[in-house]
């Protein structure tokens, strides 16, 4: 069990440092060939931040190993919302913009709620996937458009996260290096985290959904809580909580839709009676505070922290043994 302990957190070290190098590589090699920093926040930023969650769950769909695949993303968008916005609130009172934030607060919940229909009482086919991932594409197509003309504020903070992120490489041998070193990085991350997440599964003798939802679910997501940390305390709230909608759009349409495209991934029955209403819940209650109010405070914070912390309690006693 050490062992598998031991390629787990490698796995999830490799992960996180993919990541930077990929997206620091990506912002570098956009604003090299002029690239706006409308995209750039929107598609590498705000998505570039779920890349070790997608090679991640292709990786384990590819594998055989769908309870994982799925697992990744549900138990990801849970972490973004409850954990990762939960610390950051804690640490600094992020106040917002509610217009800015609308539309994909919005999308959110209809990605959250696509994914829960489509997977109705079984998983997700080919069929299901390649609607996700049209509906991704026509997401990205309806933000660019409404945002290019500069106007909106939703559009202010797509370009606000590419700023986020500093220490871009500027020289065509240094973005080579850091675009080679992150795929590396998160191939052979994911490849250490599989191994070590399915050994350790064995080991605990708890289903390997659960180990996907909580522990790859949290590791994967670190990139997210990285931006979304320095973000509030450089006091730019929205890119902050922007950050984590738009990688949850991606999670659900993006690699839920990806990975049913290559592989059929039937759902674990606790994600069909549990888990992904947890994650369509923690949507809509996210879009709620976006809507009523234009700040989440420590108090909301400390609450959503104790959610999670029950979800977690939830997910080791009373749902662990229903993986399957």
């Amino acid at each position: 069990m050490i062992t598998d302990g031991v390629l787990l957190v490698a796995g999830i070290v490799l992960l996180a440092l993919g990541g930077e190098f990929l997206i620091r590589g990506a912002l570098g090699a956009a604003r090299r060939v002029g690239i706006s920093p409308l995209l750039s926040g929107l598609v590498i930023v705000g998505f570039g931040t779920s890349a070790p969650e997608l090679v991640v769950s292709v990786d384990a769909a590819l594998a055989g190993k769908p309870d994982i695949a799925v697992g990744n993303v549900v138990g990801s968008n849970i972490g973004n919302i409850l954990l990762i916005l939960g610390v950051t609130a804690v640490i600094l009172p992020l106040g917002y913009q509610t217009m800015a934030l609308r539309r994909d607060a919005v999308a959110m919940v209809a990605a959250s709620l696509a994914a829960v229909l489509l997977a109705w009482g079984s998983g997700l086919g080919w069929f299901d996937g390649l609607v996700m991932v049209l509906g991704l594409g026509g997401y990205l197509c309806w933000a660019y458009l409404t945002e290019r003309s500069g106007s909106t504020l939703s559009g202010e903070v797509h370009r606000a996260e590419a700023g986020e992120v500093s220490l871009l490489p500027s020289t065509a041998w240094m973005l080579t290096l850091a675009l080679v070193a992150g795929l590396a990085l998160l191939i052979g991350g994911s490849r250490l985290l599989l191994h070590g997440a399915t050994g350790l599964a064995t080991s605990l003798g708890v289903p390997e959904a659960v180990v996907g939802l909580t522990i790859v679910a949290v590791g994967t997501s670190l990139p997210e809580l990285s931006v979304s940390v320095i973000a509030a305390l450089r006091r730019h709230a929205d890119v902050a909580v922007g950050n984590i909608l738009g990688s949850n759009i991606f999670n659900v349409l993006g690699i839920l839709g990806l990975s049913a495209l290559l592989q059929p991934l039937p759902f674990a029955e606790r994600v069909l009676e549990f888990d992904q209403w947890v994650m369509l819940g923690t949507a809509v209650l996210l879009c709620v505070f976006l809507v009523t109010g234009k700040r989440l405070d420590r108090i909301e914070g400390g609450l959503l922290l104790a959610g999670y912390v029950g979800y977690l309690v939830l997910s080791f006693t009373l749902f662990a043994g229903s993986g399957g």
